[in-house]
Parts: structure tokens; C-alpha cells; sequence
């Protein structure tokens, strides 16, 4: 099978974002999106002590995408304007749609808080589809013991969405899309399939790995063409990485800040219906 070439390499710069500090690949300079990927933000890994003081994002909106939360690390705690609450553990993804507005706040867990350790995640924002920027919004809670996990030699392999080798991510999407958690050793090979239609990335949050002649290191995002049947993978170096790619949604994107619509006036809506109360309310 024919590997992907990578397209671009983009180093994940940090940056103060509230109470926490944030390494950020996506978007980058002349990387706008992956469609439908548009932000991708990696906070940690850092080390909390027991009864420290929990860095914790106050309630917020959103509107039009779907945030999802990738917990490598750690114990978060999770409340939304819908009534939900989430306790997510380490290998636990959150899986939010937004629709036509939810607010939200999510920190390390009073558990977490106590008991101290490292703390590692990773937030990806997923654009919606024009017919489904409104929907209802909606919260997935998936336990690491509900997803797939595909070994191979020296590969760990837990699928969240998407349908890969014969099994199925338990993520419920609006688009076509493939995301992967893999954990790899110094050594392990494989060869990635992806729909041709698809657009790919990978982030490796730790270690070091090659694809297609191309060497990718920590804290890098690789972005690929489309002229290959999927993505060769080599691992130099023990770690961790996010493997991405879905069909790409082919509609003009306006943002601002928490909002992502497909025009301006439509960003100015979303602010008059946050300001006026209508995404609803989350005390903090």
C-alpha cells in the first residue's frame, strides 16, 4: 500500500490560557485547519501535589463545533448548563457537542486534587456541518473500558471514533471521522489505513516516530496529503501520539473566540444569545 506524504510539520508553542498553560499546533501559521479539525490544545504534562490548589476553567460557552477532551493523565471533573456532570479517569475521552449553545466548566477533580500525580489532556475542537451547527446540544462520556484497544507488537491502539480494522469507535459523530489514543514502544511498526476522501494529522504528545522517510518528534503535529492509502508509522523512540483524520466538510468557517459558525453574522448572533442568557446558565 501506498504511504501519505507528510504536508506539513508544525511545532505545538505554549502559551498562558486562564489558569493553565497550553501547547497549541492547531491552528498554526499556514495551517488554518485540518477540516474538520480546527484547534487542537495540550495542556500538561505536569505534576500536581496532593492538596494543591486544581488550575480549573470557569464556565464558558460554546457554539456550533464539538469539543472533546482526551484525558492521557489524571482524574477531570465535568459540568455543564445541561445538568451533566462527569467524572472522567485517565484513558476516559469527553465527547461534547455544542449545537446551538451549552456552557461548561471542567478542572482536575476534587479526587485528583487530594490525591495529587500528573495531569496530561488534549481538547480538540471538531467543526459541525452547517445542518447540524444548531442541533440540540448533547455530552459523551466514554469510559476507556467501552473503546476498542487494537494491539500489535509494541502498539496500544484505543479507537474513540471511527471504524478501523473491523471495529467501531464508540464516539457517536456528525461527520465521517477516525481518532485513535496510541501508546507505542521504541521499534513498533504498523501501517495505518485512511479512507482516501480523508484528510490526517498526527500529534505526538511523547517520544519520537517516522513516517514515510519523514521524521516527526515530540510536540509536532504532522499533516498529510491525500494521495496515499494511509500513513506508515515507525516509532524511534517510546511515547504517545493522537492519530486524527476525517472527511473534510467543504463550507466556509467564521470564528470567534468560543463560537464557530460559517459567516460573521452569524458569530454576532452567538454572542447576543450568550449574552442574553439563552445557551443557558452554569454557576461556577
Amino acid at each position: 500500500m501506498k504511504a501519505r506524504n507528510v504536508q506539513q510539520i508544525s511545532f505545538a508553542n505554549e502559551f498562558q490560557m486562564g489558569p493553565m498553560r497550553v501547547k497549541q499546533p492547531l491552528p498554526a501559521t499556514n495551517i488554518r485547519q485540518v477540516s474538520p479539525f480546527i484547534l487542537l490544545h495540550h495542556a500538561g504534562p505536569t505534576y500536581h501535589s496532593p492538596n494543591a490548589n486544581k488550575p480549573r476553567l470557569s464556565p464558558h460557552p460554546h457554539r456550533g463545533f464539538e469539543p472533546v477532551t482526551f484525558l492521557f493523565q489524571g482524574k477531570i471533573h465535568h459540568k455543564d448548563s445541561l445538568g451533566n456532570e462527569g467524572f472522567l479517569n485517565a484513558g476516559d475521552v469527553q465527547w461534547m457537542t455544542s449545537g446551538k449553545g451549552i456552557i461548561h466548566s471542567e478542572g482536575p477533580s476534587e479526587a485528583f486534587a487530594q490525591e495529587g500525580g500528573n495531569f496530561e489532556l488534549i481538547q480538540l475542537w471538531v467543526n459541525l456541518p452547517r445542518a447540524h451547527k444548531m442541533t440540540e446540544p448533547k455530552y459523551q462520556h466514554l469510559t476507556k473500558d467501552t473503546m476498542p484497544v487494537l494491539k500489535e507488537d509494541g502498539l496500544e491502539m484505543q479507537l474513540v471514533a471511527g471504524n478501523y480494522k473491523g471495529y467501531t469507535g464508540a464516539a457517536s459523530t456528525f461527520s465521517p471521522i477516525l481518532a485513535m489514543m496510541v501508546h507505542f514502544e521504541a521499534g513498533a511498526r504498523t501501517f495505518f489505513e485512511i479512507p482516501a476522501s480523508y484528510q490526517a494529522l498526527v500529534y505526538v504528545l511523547e517520544g519520537e516516530i517516522k513516517t514515510n522517510e519523514t521524521t516527526v518528534t515530540q510536540l509536532n503535529m504532522a499533516t498529510f496529503d491525500q494521495t496515499g492509502d494511509g500513513i506508515d508509522f515507525e516509532a524511534i523512540k517510546k511515547g504517545k501520539l493522537l492519530l486524527l483524520a476525517g472527511e473534510p466538510i467543504q463550507e466556509p468557517l467564521s470564528t470567534y473566540g468560543p463560537f464557530v459558525m460559517n459567516y460573521p453574522a452569524e458569530l454576532k448572533q452567538a454572542i447576543e444569545d450568550y449574552e442574553m442568557g439563552r445557551m443557558g446558565i452554569l454557576e461556577d
